[in-house]
């Protein structure tokens, strides 16, 4: 990731998921739901569900929504059943993508996905094709200027995996994704705030595309994210202006 622009990145990116604040509350509903319902409603018990009430909380969710979504998850509310499906696929100059959807539709959703995909430039894979090329991992960005010695020795320490600067001072801390929410949690006991934290699927070798390029793999994002079946979108592009 060293030699690209990864705060403007990141900056870009938090900036359409604010755009579309409403459909960020759905997605963390729906993996509450989940979670609930395949490890129980207990957040202490339930590391899956765990993270998806912290991240909830990160977006400011009312405290009665996130109640009634587990409470979905577990039956004791009446709710909709999802099933977890990941596609494989690529977009502009061979970059690859992972979309993992949450859906009670299995058949509308593959048939979104490679419409979305196709109309603009991409297309569909086969299992297998492209996920071998990402590392399941937690991720936690601060912005340039933060401590780096700081970072580095509370984040080691806390069990992280990697400190890494990049060309553009921002800081990234790698963990395993079972210890993603115990150093997020020991980072931000020491005054440290992520600007992105999250558990993801990392690029081991990442595409840089610019130009008309770039615009066309944000127009295939952009389909995909837009799809009420996707949760989360990964791809070894990175976008430049």
């Amino acid at each position: 990731m060293a030699g690209h622009s990864k705060w403007a990145n990141i900056q870009h990116r938090k900036g359409r998921q604010d755009a579309k604040r409403g459909k960020v509350f759905t997605k963390i509903i729906k993996e509450i739901t989940v979670s609930a319902r395949l490890g129980g409603g207990d957040p202490n018990m339930n590391p899956r569900l765990r993270a998806a009430v912290a991240l909830a909380k990160d977006e400011n969710m009312p405290s009665d929504n996130i109640t009634r979504a587990i409470k979905k998850g577990t039956g004791e509310l009446e709710g909709v059943n999802y099933e977890e499906i990941r596609y494989e696929g690529y977009g502009i100059g061979g970059a690859a993508i992972i979309i993992d959807c949450l859906t009670d539709n299995k058949q509308r959703a593959v048939m979104d996905v490679r419409h979305a995909l196709s109309k603009h430039g991409g297309n569909l894979g086969t299992d297998g094709s492209v996920v071998f090329m990402f590392k399941h991992c937690g991720t936690l960005i601060y912005e340039p200027g933060t401590d780096e010695g700081q970072v580095m020795e509370v984040a080691l320490e806390a069990g992280a995996e990697d400190v890494v600067t990049n060309d553009d001072n921002s800081i990234e801390v790698v963990t395993s994704p079972a210890d993603f929410l115990a150093v997020k949690e020991t980072m931000e006991e020491a005054g440290l705030k992520a600007v992105l934290a999250e558990v993801t699927m990392k690029a081991d070798t990442e595409i840089v595309l610019t130009g008309d390029d770039a615009v066309k793999m944000q127009k295939i994002l952009d389909a995909l994210e837009d799809l009420d079946d996707v949760q989360d979108v990964y791809t070894s592009a990175v976008i430049e202006d």
